[in-house]
C-alpha cells in the first residue's frame, strides 16, 4: 500500500478504542474499510518476516 493512499492516512489518524458515538455510517464503514486494508498489509508482512526466518533458521541451523 502507497504511503500516499487515503486509507492508509486514514488508519494514521484514528485510534484504537475511541469512541466512536458520533461518526456516521460511512464514515464508520470508511473506517472498517481503512482497518481491513492495515490488516490485510500487516498479514503479509507477518507472512514476509515468517519465510524470512525460516529462511534464516535454515541456514544457521546446526548439524
Amino acid at each position: 500500500m502507497d504511503e500516499n493512499d487515503p486509507k492508509r492516512h486514514d488508519v494514521e489518524t484514528y485510534r484504537l478504542g475511541e469512541g466512536l458515538y458520533g461518526l456516521s455510517l460511512y464514515e464508520l464503514e470508511a473506517r472498517i474499510d481503512a482497518y481491513g486494508a492495515e490488516i490485510t498489509r500487516l498479514k503479509a508482512e507477518l507472512e514476509k518476516k515468517a519465510q524470512e526466518k525460516q529462511a534464516a533458521d535454515q541456514l544457521f541451523k546446526k548439524n
